[in-house]
């Protein structure tokens, strides 16, 4: 007999990177010393990093497994006739201590017939920022291929990057195929397929401990690029309390805001699963048989057999996922 789905919490997969800090410990309380530590992945089912998870009876068990075995009752009936046992998301959170290198990701069609994988739309909720901390996201004037080459090769490509200074709360929608970096300074959240392909593209002429430079993909990252986007990827969005205000609703995901200071009851409707990020705070899920609290910087799935539940706190903040 299956046992019963419930709120569901998984082990951190901790990241040391090039440019990671120690935010992502000292805030979060992740369980690492590492003063290079630049991912905490939440939720994963990218071959050799699956989440395990955490809490209650199924504790231990894949989230990977959990799908094959759960299937609609876990996914949903439309992400299951979609997705089959392929989780579709993967989700972060993110502390450069120093800038990521520029880069970009395939789309769905391009990503499948080079890795057989996911294409890459992500967004960011920035939870914290050092003053004068900056994203890099898109170009800072309309520039073609052959512009773009040009400055490449010149060395110049920083030229034409648009650089937004930033604070807690800014939310930024990266589609496919444009050119983006998070810079020195900041830690946020990321919402994104389930995809672990980046062409990089500059990356500051830095070299790790040992000289040397790590990979760049231009070669097969010019294909990638959609020159044609339009600037609209800083996200404005309300903040009603209590409610859900919505940031971003595209095919691949959609990701609410809700500030919480009172109980919310909250029906599943959308046939998916919902993640939660807590952002700030801390707030308690309540359903029939469990009650689970999270805290900034942790992350809970709720399986979409659960249609009823409650949120409840005195002050959390959360960033509330489906697809």
């Amino acid at each position: 007999m299956k046992k019963a789905l419930y709120p569901l919490v998984f082990q951190p997969i901790l990241k040391e990177k090039i440019w990671g800090g120690e935010k992502l410990n000292k805030h979060f309380n992740k369980p690492s010393h590492s003063k290079k530590l630049g991912e905490s992945w939440e939720v994963s089912t990218v071959p050799n990093d699956v989440s395990i998870v955490a809490n209650g009876d199924l504790k231990g068990e894949s989230l990977q497994d959990l799908v094959n075995d759960y299937s609609s009752e876990l996914l949903g009936e439309k992400n299951w006739k979609r997705f089959g046992n392929a989780f579709p998301l993967l989700i972060k959170f993110i502390d450069a201590k120093e800038d990521l290198s520029i880069q970009l990701h395939p789309n769905d069609e391009l990503a499948k017939k080079r890795h057989n994988s996911f294409g890459k739309t992500e967004m960011w909720y920035v939870m914290q920022a050092d003053k004068d901390a900056n994203l890099i996201v898109g170009f800072n004037g309309d520039i073609d291929k052959a512009t773009y080459l040009k400055h490449l090769e010149n060395n110049t490509l920083t030229e034409i990057l648009n650089f937004d200074k930033v604070k807690e709360g800014d939310t930024y929608f990266i589609e496919a195929g444009r050119v983006h970096a998070i810079g020195a300074g900041v830690l946020l959240a990321e919402i994104q397929q389930t995809s672990d392909v980046t062409y990089r593209v500059y990356d500051w002429d830095r070299t790790d401990a040992d000289g040397n430079m790590r990979e760049l993909h231009n070669d097969i990252a010019i294909d990638a690029f959609n020159f044609e986007m339009p600037n609209d990827f800083k996200i404005d969005y309300k903040k009603q309390k209590n409610a859900s205000n919505k940031i971003v609703s595209c095919p691949f995901f959609t990701t609410n805001f809700i500030e919480i200071n009172s109980e919310i009851h909250k029906e599943n409707t959308y046939d998916s699963f919902i993640i939660y990020m807590c952002v700030d705070g801390n707030v308690e899920i309540l359903t029939n048989g469990s009650s689970t609290m999270i805290s900034k910087g942790e992350t809970i799935l709720i399986p979409a057999n659960i249609k009823d539940f409650k949120l409840k706190s005195s002050y959390g903040r959360l960033l509330e996922v489906y697809v």
